[in-house]
């Protein structure tokens, strides 16, 4: 049977153990094995593997030997429990010994876990599952998590008392995380908020979520979307002369102005076009970029974003050019139309 959405959902929270077990297909490896751990943990406990209640094979093993799949279903463990048999990077090779391991499954039998990369419609693997009526085939695309998806994980953290600006600030780290990472985060949230008695704020959030890239840069550059042309000084001595940084800086500078130009002109207002932004904008920072937008205003950003691209022209032209000295004027200028 074909699975997908929330039935697929509810799936990997509380797996059919009467049923053969699943296919999990997708371009997306890390998402298909991210999804394939779950399931396994589902199917057989935490101490599953280490009581060898869970064999692994290949599609290759397979190929070579394709009775190995149903010996391994059929095989009785030394511990008790359910058990499982894991089938990594399957293929259309597969499908015949894999379609007669579901003929001849019957309950008490181990689950299958079968983990494959794209598969077309009419694919034999996944008609091989498609049209069992004991296992399900699941498709493993690159979508948002789901509000209800969320939920689930916040649960299996243990993260239960959430304030409103909170939930809304994971689910735009969701939206650009992949779920393995962000379930990491998760993790470290819990592990933050441990014997602390208060919901979990947005700054709690924005505490444990995934640094922005290149973060010294990004530092520097709100230092002059804030106007803050007074601290410049000193934020360029501690660069300390280092290669390439003044063409990073301008690229930093451009992405960072056009995010605050966009969100500027946005009818729902600053916030809401930021907390739509990828990668999200969430939590102080969030709020701190809303009010550099407001600040700037859409003329002034436009200005400013016209300089960049001047400082960038020349740092590019292959003249010799002081840099760093180009760059920290450039920022004090623009920082200064902050000011009014």
């Amino acid at each position: 049977m074909k699975l997908s959405g929330r039935d697929a959902a509810r799936y990997f929270d509380k797996p059919d153990t009467g049923g053969a077990g699943a296919l999990l297909y997708g371009a997306d490896a890390m998402r298909v094995a991210h999804r394939r751990k779950a399931l396994i943990l589902a199917l057989i406990g935490p101490k599953g593997a280490e009581e060898m209640r869970l064999t692994r094979l290949s599609g290759a093993d397979l190929r070579r030997d394709p009775a190995a799949l149903n010996d391994a279903v059929k095989a009785v463990g030394f511990f008790p429990g359910a058990r499982a048999v894991l089938v990594d990077e399957a293929g259309d090779g597969n499908a015949e010994a894999i379609r007669a391991t579901l003929a001849d499954w019957r309950p008490g039998d181990a689950a299958m876990v079968v983990t494959a990369g794209t598969l077309t419609p009419r694919s034999a693997l996944r008609k091989a599952f498609e049209t069992a009526k004991n296992a399900f085939a699941i498709g493993i695309y690159a979508d948002a998590m789901r509000r209800d998806e969320i939920e689930a994980a916040l649960t299996r953290a243990g993260l239960e008392r959430i304030e409103p600006g909170a939930m809304a600030d994971l689910e735009a780290l969701a939206a650009g995380l992949d779920p393995g990472d962000f379930d990491q985060v998760l993790e470290k949230i819990a592990l933050y908020m441990r014997g602390v008695a208060d919901a979990l704020s947005s700054a709690d959030v924005a505490a444990c979520a995934p640094p922005p890239p290149e973060a010294e840069l990004d530092a520097l550059i709100d230092l002059v979307a804030s106007g803050r042309a007074d601290a410049l000084a000193r934020a360029f001595a501690r660069l300390g002369g280092r290669s390439g940084a003044s063409t990073s800086l301008t690229i930093a500078a451009a992405r960072h102005f056009r995010l605050l130009y966009a969100a500027s002109l946005d009818p729902a207002g600053p916030d809401a076009a930021l907390s739509r932004a990828r990668p999200p904008v969430f939590g102080p920072r969030r709020a701190r970029m809303a009010a550099q937008a407001r600040a700037f205003g859409p003329a002034r950003l436009e200005r400013a974003l016209e300089q960049i691209l001047e400082a960038e022209l020349r740092l590019r032209s292959g003249r010799p050019t002081p840099g760093l000295a180009l760059v920290e004027r450039l920022f004090v200028r623009i920082a200064r139309m902050a000011q009014g």
